[in-house]
């Protein structure tokens, strides 16, 4: 990086007003983003000026204005589309989406799951706060079963999406899960994302104060946490609690929760994470844990290399280049068959 500028946060900051909510998670979250930028420059050797944030329709979707960096604010479902655009027109360019759980997976669902599938070089922070807000609280496809709203007076009768789990069913490379509150971990979690190579899912579990307050509380509220939620750290063992006295064992086809020291448990039988591994199998169970039978997986959860349709598409494009007889607009309109009409 000799001779390159090194960036703060106030360098992504941009000069407007933030419109949110008081008390909105996409505060937090703005912030986590803001330090994150710096570190990933550093790291990958980026310019300001090869920061990119696309997003839809949304609260999150004002994101773009509140980044110093170049940005596009779409319409409702297709920031996916237009981020695949961007990135395969430019290549060196570091794309950010920011969606929510309603623009990703409603109307946008399509573009999500392609967009993995095809394992573009993006990275996907999807903002999940199981309603509606900006819309004013109609349920999403990730509302709890049951849940009451303006659209289900009588609660949902459908049952929600796990984002983990459509990730890594869509052939995902890379998916991690974090907290609003937790800025740190948000922030290793974008940082781990961008260094990845391809399409990058950051969940990131978001309270809207308005119209879904405390929809995370059972497992993300401060006196909670350490006991109902695990961080995942690749080459860890699968510790957490307050007392850092449980963790997972794998018995069969299954995960389980055991306590330390209780019934012949040692340290030697908790499980080690390996974000890398190709099979998604543990990955799947990881991503599918939920409280009150498990603690709620965080980190990240699955990063493993793979070919990128861009850097593909490149190669393709180059490899054509040099077999081709057409070398300007003149060739191509007289190429094949062509007729003369009077």
């Amino acid at each position: 990086m000799d001779g390159q500028m090194k960036y703060t946060p106030q360098d992504f900051k941009s000069d407007q007003e933030v419109k949110w909510c008081p008390g909105c998670g996409n505060h937090a979250i703005l912030t986590a983003v803001q330090k994150a930028l710096p570190e990933v420059a550093e790291a990958l050797n980026y310019t300001h000026e090869q920061f990119t944030f696309v997003s839809g329709i949304g609260c999150s979707s004002r994101f773009p204005y509140y980044m110093q960096t170049f940005g596009f604010h779409g319409i409702h479902g297709r920031a996916t589309a237009i981020a695949t655009g961007v990135k395969v027109a430019n290549p060196k360019l570091t794309v950010w989406q920011v969606t929510g759980d309603g623009d990703a997976l409603a109307i946008g669902g399509n573009h999500f799951i392609h967009a993995i599938r095809r394992n573009i070089d993006i990275n996907i922070m999807l903002f999940n706060n199981e309603i509606y807000g900006l819309t004013k609280g109609q349920y999403s496809p990730t509302s709890k079963l049951g849940k009451i709203t303006k659209t289900s007076p009588f609660g949902t009768i459908e049952h929600p999406f796990n984002p983990g789990e459509l990730v890594l069913g869509a052939r995902g490379t890379f998916f991690a899960r974090t907290l609003d509150v937790e800025m740190g971990l948000t922030k290793d979690c974008l940082i781990a994302a961008a260094k990845h190579d391809g399409t990058s899912v950051v969940e990131i579990l978001q309270n809207c104060v308005i119209y879904n307050d405390r929809t995370h509380a059972d497992f993300a509220n401060k006196d909670v946490r350490a006991d109902r939620t695990i961080v995942l750290r690749h080459g860890e063992k699968m510790v957490f609690g307050k007392n850092r006295d449980k963790g997972l064992v794998q018995i069969g086809m299954k995960l389980m929760v055991v306590k330390i020291g209780e019934g012949g448990v040692t340290m030697d039988d908790i499980l080690v994470h390996n974000a890398h591994e190709p099979n998604p199998g543990v990955h799947m169970m990881l991503v599918n844990m939920s409280y009150p039978n498990y603690p709620v997986a965080l980190g990240v959860i699955r990063d493993v290399p793979d070919h990128t349709y861009d850097d593909s598409i490149e190669d393709q494009l180059a490899e054509l280049r040099c077999k081709s007889n057409i070398c300007c607009m003149d060739d191509l309109l007289n190429s094949g068959e062509t007729w003369e009409v009077k």
